[in-house]
């Protein structure tokens, strides 16, 4: 609010101070005053100078902007391996655009300076010139090409995964829906069973195969844990509409489409623990708590309550607008250590036990219910089809 303010200031005081220069042009009788439409050496001398003025106010801009601002980092909390080579291209991409924007816009507003209009003078017309079109053709041509192969290289070395890396590798399904994620664990065999949306009943949420052999040690938890230094291969699906996984800390995205199974693969390669003891994230933490120690004051004076403490979590978002809950779509990440996640992972219950424990709890008092559910009578491959998430 106060930003629309400041800025509803500036548009009246530019309005008024245009206002005031009409009033200034009517007092001036029997002054000189060009009232025609064409621009007179004067005008152009004017424009000119406003000219390289500007040019001036842009670099004393940009150079407050590095100082003041320059404190922040910008890409550089990244928290998988290959998240480096894409911090790289960005910043080799930032100093090249930074130096070309530089070059540009000095010469421009240069140009407009010294050689604005004049009375009898013509500008000198090249109707056509080879060495100028090889020039400014080629340069930015072998920029952007070295530009685009550095992103190609980089992109089939992220999203490249061989069968032997696949193999060693925790395969994890990230199962998309509105409003929210769930992450199901390809368990001992690292072998997601197939899955289709048809097969949701009861706990079985994301629609698993319960009469696949590859399904009987998946399991399904809420918050997503991985460890530190281990390839993770995700495979993606989404329930409803098109969802997008992203994972800012790890510079990856992919989208989720409904009907398919999409892939990204990386490795963690800080823990959770870690970027919490880091200076810049210890700062920036510090920072978060004081707005809202100060925004808890005004909530507990108006009888409300006060915010809780920020504490730094790796997050699993929504990049897509997938509905009117789309900023609520979110899950916690925890980079475990290799021993920590051996840990977790101990007393996971398999999806197909907690389904039979449902179905055990459904039965009637006194009925002859089994423990143990017949899960080949919960699918029919016959009349539908599921998505197989191994390959």
């Amino acid at each position: 609010m106060t930003t629309l303010l400041i800025l509803i200031v500036v548009v009246l005081l530019g309005v008024a101070v245009w206002q005031l220069t009409k009033i200034f042009e009517l007092t001036q009788v029997g002054a000189n005053v060009n009232d025609t439409q064409v621009a007179n050496d004067n005008d152009n001398k004017v424009n000119g100078y406003l000219m390289f003025a500007f040019l001036i106010f842009i670099y004393i801009t940009t150079i407050w902007c590095v100082v003041y601002y320059g404190k922040f980092p910008l890409m550089s909390d990244s928290a998988s391996e290959h998240g480096l080579l894409v911090d790289n291209l960005m910043i080799i991409s930032f100093i090249l655009i930074f130096i070309v924007q530089t070059i540009t816009q000095a010469l421009l507003h240069y140009f407009a300076f010294k050689y604005h209009g004049r009375t009898g003078q013509k500008a000198l017309y090249f109707a056509d010139n080879n060495k100028l079109e090889v020039i400014w053709s080629s340069i930015p041509a072998v920029v952007l090409a070295g530009l685009i192969l550095y992103g190609l290289y980089a992109w089939n070395d992220i999203m490249f995964v061989s069968k032997e890396q696949e193999q060693e590798s925790i395969v994890i399904e990230l199962y998309a829906k509105q409003f929210g994620w769930e992450a199901r664990y390809s368990g001992k065999d690292n072998v997601l069973g197939k899955a289709n949306v048809r097969y949701i009943e009861g706990v079985n949420n994301l629609g698993v195969d319960l009469s696949d052999p590859n399904a009987q040690d998946d399991f399904s938890s809420q918050e997503l844990h991985i460890p530190k230094g281990k390839r993770i291969v995700f495979k993606m699906r989404s329930q409803d509409v098109l969802h997008s996984a992203y994972m800012p800390h790890f510079r990856a995205q992919m989208n989720c489409v409904p009907g398919m199974v999409t892939q990204f693969s990386f490795i963690p390669s800080v823990t959770t623990a870690e970027m919490r003891e880091k200076p810049n994230m210890v700062e920036k933490v510090a920072n978060i708590n004081a707005i809202r120690v100060k925004k808890s004051e005004e909530l507990v004076k108006n009888g409300k309550t006060a915010l809780d403490p920020y504490t730094f979590d790796f997050l699993l978002l929504c990049n897509k607008i997938c509905g009117t809950s789309h900023y609520n779509m979110q899950m916690k990440i925890v980079v475990d250590t290799p021993e920590d996640y051996k840990k977790w992972l101990a007393d996971k219950q398999t999806i197909v036990s907690l389904y039979a424990a449902s179905k055990t709890t459904e039965a009637p008092a006194g009925s002859a219910m089994p423990a143990t559910v017949d899960t080949t009578k919960t699918a029919k491959p016959e009349a539908m089809a599921s998505v197989s998430l191994s390959k």
